[in-house]
């Protein structure tokens, strides 16, 4: 079954393209931040041995990841940013990226599965940053 656009499956999940979008340039940079910066491979030879390092992060891992590039791409707006994508809750997370394995756009493991992404962080609190007054406030 060939895989389906973006766009289709971001209609089926009922969050906006842009959420998907956000999903998958956090989760580039949430592997980078655990695994490191993998160096490209030019040719990969069938008679190698080698096996590619893995670049798995668990559903945990991602939100956590996926918290933490809202807050370095979008700041104190980070938690509007998300809402407007209907993203509330980590396991909004997980809907998305599970709409993307079921889409063909990503892998999971086995061992993957949505309840992964329920509770990791409450949005109030990751996001709620404390407003620090000057003296002459």
């Amino acid at each position: 079954m060939p895989a389906k656009s973006l766009n289709q499956i971001a209609e089926a999940a009922g969050y906006p393209v842009d959420a998907f979008l956000f999903i998958q340039r956090g989760l580039d940079f949430t592997v980078k931040r655990i695994h490191g910066e993998v160096a490209a491979r030019t040719a990969y030879e069938e008679d190698d041995d080698e096996i590619p390092p893995s670049r798995h992060v668990s559903g945990q891992q991602l939100c956590l990841g996926m918290r933490d590039f809202a807050k370095r791409e979008y700041g104190l707006l980070a938690r509007s940013v998300l809402a407007r994508w209907n993203i509330h809750h980590s396991e909004d997370f997980g809907r998305i990226v599970f709409a993307m394995v079921d889409g063909g756009l990503m892998h999971k493991t086995q061992e993957d599965t949505i309840k992964d992404f329920i509770d990791v962080f409450h949005f109030d609190q990751a996001f709620s940053e404390p407003l620090l007054l000057g003296e002459n406030a």
